[in-house]
């Protein structure tokens, strides 16, 4: 008779999906402004790197980068926001994905999220938002 111990990791469902704790719930404006402003703009780049983890464990039938997104945005700014704006649209399509592989039906938009970037950055909470939707299923 074998016993699991607890530290093993769940089994992955149909297709190598994670169980739905790959992915962590967190408040959108929290997310947004409050760890953002409190770390002067640090938390940002933990908090990208981190979806970018959950997403990639959530899926692991797909080849998903990690530490490149958090990369574009800290180390090529100099390219007039042009790679950091293609990174945030490209983590929009990321998000549509892994919602339609955790069986939601798909309502991230990239492009509303590369638009509201503009508007203060609001796209963060947009996307925790909709990768909240994840977490929740």
């Amino acid at each position: 008779m074998t016993q699991s111990s607890p530290t093993s990791p769940a089994p992955a469902g149909p297709a190598g999906i994670a169980p739905a704790e790959a992915t962590k719930r967190r408040h959108p404006v929290g997310v947004w402004l409050g760890l953002t402003l409190i770390t002067l703009g640090i938390y940002h780049f933990v908090w990208y790197y981190k979806i970018h983890a959950e997403m990639a464990e959530f899926s692991r039938s797909r080849n998903h980068p990690v530490a490149g997104p958090m990369l574009v945005l800290l180390f090529l700014p100099w390219t007039l926001g042009i790679a950091p704006l293609v990174s945030y649209f490209r983590t929009g399509k990321r998000i549509r994905t892994a919602q339609e592989t955790a069986g939601l039906t798909p309502t991230c938009s990239a492009g509303s999220g590369l638009l509201l970037m503009f508007l203060f950055g609001a796209g963060v909470a947009y996307y925790q938002s909709q990768l909240n939707l994840i977490a929740d299923s």
